[in-house]
């Protein structure tokens, strides 16, 4: 069982538009976040290592958003 991942993120702003509209995701909705990225940013990464994964390994939850307290998705991105 997996509790923690990883990965890099996407930190051209172009590239960042062409994935929204792939995913038929309105710009607008994501518009502050694509916007950090206009003035240049690095690549980064990082990993992602904590409680709510161990909780999901424990509880047998099928979904680690059932182990968090402010889940976040493209659907809601403020607590």
């Amino acid at each position: 069982q997996e509790i923690a991942s990883g990965a890099q993120r996407v930190h051209e702003p172009e590239l960042l538009r062409k994935r929204l509209k792939e995913a038929n995701v309105s710009e607008a909705s994501l518009k502050d976040y694509v916007a950090s990225f206009e003035w240049g940013t690095p690549p980064h990464g990082g990993a992602g290592f904590g409680m709510e994964r161990l909780v999901m390994l424990f509880t047998g939850a099928g979904n680690i958003r059932e182990c968090c307290m402010f889940p976040r998705d493209p659907k809601r991105l403020a607590p």
